[in-house]
């Protein structure tokens, strides 16, 4: 089929065409997005689970620190592999029938966990279970930017962060009501795992009715059946301006190969844009954020708290994380991307500093408890508010249609690879130089984060994502 003669070759801007879209459609969009970020959820729930249950894990299975480092870090790596797997396989699939096969892989993960008899077959089913946090991380942001229109595509990408910090919420919830409730009986960390199966089965049955990206069955030159996408979730006269901008670029894309490793290499501009996307990746993680997501029931026991109490406190870090992100949604559809990206940065290094001095000058008590509280709280504000919802909003945007999950899939395996470093040695360094030099080292590392935004990340706010792609194309050329 010859599209270039079916589709204009230079349309307009669809952001010129008001979306005076119905109340049933708008519905149909919360619905769809409600839905495909149970993914998010999960996500969410199975990395902030292990920090309530691997102190009482780590008893059960007679874990050393080494141990609880693979662990934790297991799922991580895991991701990584799932991160670009998932990637390839939206971009060949479709981005719905991969987030179908990630609700299975969630649900037998989850399981696999829950029923563990040992520490081999733990690290096996947390890597299983990897294989869909990493695929989620990539697939379920993406499907939003695609479905999403681009005056709003800041906020609804950004609810998948929101179910992420809500799950990793209701693990820190669940994690001391079941600790309270099965107090010191064998096996209560696996309670704590079990309950992730259940939104599992959610996003299984959710996405059964829920349509294929848009852009992705542009992609594949189904143009029709696009534009009866387009129109459930906007109106006809932006869905048909839409399908017409998203035709044009299917074409040239389809005319340049853009698709995988070798296009990668021998595209430029694309090489300096997946470099970039690295950065972006990077910078997220070198916060230390998921040091306090795994490790922060630890880090309060540390700092003073018993570990019942511990485990309460903790539940503060998931609800800051929650309303920051509220407040990031609210920001993202008012502030540049890359200025919020760089005032979390400073905002996350600051408090890193400052629980690194109270760790180590204030005495061990009460004081430096709840100081070294109040910090990591500040911290998770700026990391949820700004850095996180940033990050996977620019990765969703900033790659080229025909390769968007696979571009977005590696950079995530950069992203879930350095994770799995952080979380890998983290204890090991925490043991051997102490908890206040070890979040010196966070600290030197957000100010060379801080440095690379400025230096080299575009602004991405207020473009449709095809004519995003044409702007970066120019600059990088």
């Amino acid at each position: 089929m010859d599209i270039s003669k079916d589709t204009p070759q230079t349309p307009a801007p669809a952001t010129a065409v008001p979306d005076d879209a119905s109340p049933t459609v708008k519905r149909r969009l919360r619905v769809i997005t409600l839905i495909a970020t149970f993914g998010g959820l999960l996500f969410g729930y199975d990395t902030g689970v292990i920090n309530g249950a691997l102190p009482y894990m780590t008893e059960d299975l007679g874990l050393t620190p080494f141990t609880e480092g693979m662990v934790t870090s297991s799922l991580l790596l895991g991701a990584a592999l799932g991160a670009v797997t998932g990637g390839r396989l939206s971009d060949g699939r479709g981005r719905r029938r991969t987030i179908l096969v990630l609700a299975v892989v969630f649900f037998v993960g989850a399981l696999g966990c829950t029923l563990a008899p040992n520490t081999a077959i733990m690290v096996v089913a947390r890597f299983v279970l990897g294989l869909a946090v990493g695929g989620a991380s990539v697939t379920v942001p993406v499907y939003l930017a695609e479905v999403s229109p681009a005056e709003r595509r800041g906020a609804l990408v950004t609810r998948n962060e929101l179910m992420i910090v809500s799950g990793q919420l209701l693990a820190f919830t669940s994690n001391a009501i079941i600790a309270r409730v099965g107090g010191e009986s064998g096996g209560v960390w696996r309670w704590m795992l079990v309950i992730a199966t259940i939104p599992a089965v959610v996003l299984w049955f959710g996405m059964l009715v829920m349509p294929e990206s848009p852009r992705w069955l542009a992609s594949q030159s189904r143009f029709g059946e696009a534009l009866e996408v387009l129109k459930q979730v906007r109106s006809q006269q932006r869905a048909e301006a839409e399908l017409a901008e998203v035709s044009s670029l299917a074409v040239k894309d389809e005319e340049q190969k853009l698709g995988g490793w070798q296009d990668m290499k021998s595209t430029p501009w694309v090489r300096k844009l997946m470099f970039v996307g690295f950065g972006i990746a990077i910078v997220q993680q070198i916060t230390g954020v998921n040091t306090i997501m795994y490790y922060g029931t630890q880090i309060l026991t540390d700092a003073g708290f018993a570990a019942d109490s511990a485990l309460t406190a903790n539940i503060a870090n998931g609800v800051i994380s929650v309303l920051a992100t509220f407040v990031g949604i609210w920001l993202l559809g008012r502030v540049a991307r890359r200025p919020m990206l760089m005032a979390g940065q400073m905002g996350t290094t600051a408090a890193l500093l400052l629980i690194g001095v109270f760790s180590l000058a204030l005495p061990s008590g009460d004081g430096r408890a709840y100081a070294v509280l109040a910090m990591t709280v500040t911290f998770l504000a700026f990391q949820q508010g700004a850095i996180s919802p940033v990050t996977w909003l620019m990765l969703s945007e900033i790659f080229p249609m025909r390769m968007r999950g696979f571009g977005m899939g590696v950079a995530a395996v950069v992203l879930w690879l350095t994770n799995f470093v952080i979380g890998l040695v983290f204890p090991s360094l925490v043991d051997g130089i102490g908890i206040s030099n070890t979040f010196f080292l966070f600290v030197v590392a957000g100010l060379f984060s801080l440095a690379f935004v400025k230096r080299y990340v575009p602004e991405t706010k207020g473009r449709t994502l095809e004519t995003l792609e044409a702007e970066l194309k120019a600059r990088f050329s």
